[in-house]
């Protein structure tokens, strides 16, 4: 299906409403240096509500530089000030003013929302925000990272603000303490597609840095580069455009990576294929991918992703904004609409229902106005007390409801009711058929997901000979090679690079996830990757399993490992041994995934971490609880 082009009825069910918002370029106003692209749809709803919706899509210019917003008056639109309706407003009046300074992250902020930002109250990362943005570090990271380069000033004369913080809008990610002066770099991968050119240049960035280059899969689909050198920086993202990649709004207060189903395209399960959709919204929330001034100030980080099956791969029921899709009886393919999940120190909790139906292709215009209702209403207090589902606590879905639906000019369809049936989870490792004939895709383990340059370069030639020139990447840290044909399945199996990273793998090691962990992240409180791997080879050695059992470790409780999902779960926390501190792990049991799913609840605050202590643990835990039984 094309998102861009197709009709459709509009959000409201009274309404006869065609033609949506195109998120791609419009060759015929996207070439214009230093100006806004904008695509507008007008949606004729019946009734009272007779509104007009304009969406405003950023684009980049022929120079790739970054854009700025002009001014355009749209006397249609509604915009909800702190929940009341104001039917004419300007962009200028909205969005930002002349007494603003440019680079102020305040300038695209309603009035209200600019009022908490600079609060007495508001956190220090607002105060941040209002001095100068982080979206200044899109054009400044080429001018820092040539003055390294030629030796004009250091990586430590920049100011820690822009060091520590502001880079990270770029995708950059200073690690002080684990190695000074070098960064994380994490792109953005929409629906985990990549090709065999982007597996290669990753390749050649990492690979310059030695032990230190490395790149790990993320729990949200996405790569993170290790190792990287401010010097660099300037050629590593001028590359990454190259080859059809961004890093831009991969950190902070932004969008995070869009998750969609790893099997799109090629799942006889799916009612859609996720990678249009998703491609087409990460266009639009980022200048595709130049960054979006108008997006990048939200009150905290906002996760999306959108299911295709009912396995659930890419965990919408963990995400602040959820697609579950479904077929409307009346309107076709669209998606039911869930909100507020989150893990973080303070809470876990797994979305609960908005009781929206938005169209397939409706998809972009709803996502922009439910970030742009989170980024005006939302608090800009305590920052582990504003992600979206402490403003749904304090609004009520009702009434966040009722804003969208102001932006959008019209209510809300209802959520499509479903005959629910549980659903076994499938795995996606090993060789399965596609819904093409005479084609398989096969999923192969990447334990904990840490690869190195030989190890991107074998996966960009083998997608180049076996697949259809590129691989798919999974929440759980995998690897898919699609579109194989069955005659050549056999000769990938042998491929030496499959002996590394197996088709089969062991019961515990096949769906293992961690996190960076304390080697490389300075909030992880125990080594995550290299001891969940050592534990489970070993656990595997000890033990017989009936079947696979996901087990996720995460080294501090803001559980980027996503411990709470696993059937074990371990989160970093502080243990005693010997009356002296030692690395400990907390351990969750008991986590769901699919289309019932739970999250898992306590069951020991605390283990020391030492290899006689906690594998002994986890060995009896396996066997009480999971039907193990020991070699």
């Amino acid at each position: 299906m094309d998102v861009q082009s197709q009709p459709t009825t509009a959000f409201c069910g009274s309404s006869s409403v065609v033609s949506i918002l195109h998120a791609r370029h419009n060759t015929n106003t996207c070439h214009k240096p230093r100006s806004l692209a904008l695509a507008a749809s007008r949606s004729k709803v019946s009734g009272p509500n007779s509104l007009l919706f304009m969406q405003n899509i950023p684009s980049s210019t022929n120079d790739g530089s970054n854009v700025l917003v002009a001014e355009t008056q749209n006397t249609s639109a509604p915009t909800s000030v702190s929940g009341t309706e104001t039917a004419t407003a300007t962009k200028k009046e909205v969005m930002g003013s002349e007494d603003i300074p440019a680079n102020s992250g305040l300038r695209y902020l309603s009035p209200e929302a600019r009022a908490r930002a600079t609060a007495k109250n508001a956190n220090p990362i607002e105060k941040l925000k209002v001095e100068k943005c982080g979206s200044t570090m899109w054009t400044d990271i080429y001018e820092i990272s040539r003055k390294i380069r030629e030796g004009e000033t250091k990586w430590e004369d920049l100011h820690l603000d822009d060091l520590d913080k502001r880079l990270k809008w770029a995708g950059l990610f200073h690690r002080p303490k684990q190695a000074p002066g070098s960064f994380m770099m994490r792109l953005r991968v929409p629906n985990g597609e990549m090709t065999s050119e982007q597996l290669e240049f990753l390749a050649g960035v990492i690979e310059k840095y030695g032990k230190d280059g490395v790149s790990d899969i993320t729990t949200r689909q996405n790569i993170q580069l290790r190792g990287v050198k401010l010097e660099d920086a300037e050629h590593i993202i001028k590359g990454l455009k190259s080859v059809g990649l961004t890093s831009v709004q991969s950190g902070m207060d932004n969008l995070r990576n869009l998750v969609g189903n790893p099997l799109a395209g090629i799942d006889p399960e799916e009612l859609c294929d996720t990678r249009p959709i998703l491609k087409a919204l990460q266009d639009n929330l980022t200048n595709y991918g130049n960054g979006d001034p108008e997006m990048c100030n939200l009150p905290r980080k906002f996760n999306i992703s959108m299911n295709s099956t009912k396995d659930n791969f890419a965990h919408t029921h963990i995400n602040d904004l959820g697609f579950d899709a479904v077929m409307h009886p009346e309107l076709g393919l669209g998606f039911n609409v869930i909100v507020g999940g989150m893990f973080s120190g303070q809470r876990a909790v797994m979305s609960i229902p908005m009781d929206v139906f938005v169209p397939a292709d409706q998809v972009v215009a709803f996502s922009r106005a439910f970030m742009q209702v989170y980024r005006d209403e939302g608090a800009r207090t305590t920052r582990t007390k504003i992600r979206l589902m402490y403003m749904l606590d304090t609004m009520g879905v009702e009434e966040f409801r009722r804003l969208v639906g102001l932006r959008l000019g019209c209510e809300l369809l209802p959520a499509v009711k479903e005959d629910f049936k549980k659903f076994h989870h499938r795995s996606i490792l090993g060789v399965h058929p596609q819904k093409q004939e005479g084609y398989s895709w096969v999923g192969i383990n990447v334990p904990v997901g840490r690869m190195y340059a030989d190890d991107l370069r074998a996966l960009a030639a083998l997608a180049k000979t076996y697949a259809d020139n590129t691989i798919r990447i999974t929440v759980d840290q995998n690897v898919i090679f699609p579109n194989v044909k069955n005659e050549n399945v056999s000769a990938l199996l042998k491929e030496p690079l499959l002996q590394k990273f197996k088709v089969e793998p062991g019961k515990l090691m096949g769906s293992l996830v961690s996190c960076t962990g304390a080697q490389f992240c300075p909030f992880g409180l125990v080594e995550t990757k290299n001891r969940a791997k050592h534990i489970i080879e070993i656990l595997e050695s000890r033990l017989d399993l009936p079947r696979s059992v996901r087990i996720n470790m995460t080294g501090c409780p803001n559980s980027c490992g996503q411990a709470q999902i696993g059937e074990i779960g371990m989160i970093g926390a502080p243990a005693r041994l010997d009356g002296k501190a030692v690395e400990g792990v907390r351990v969750l049991v008991g986590g769901e995934i699919g289309n019932a799913p739970e999250l898992a609840s306590d069951f020991e605050k605390s283990v020391p971490a030492t290899d006689e202590h906690l594998i002994p643990y986890l060995e009896n835990l396996l066997i009480e609880k999971f039907g193990a039984t020991r070699k």
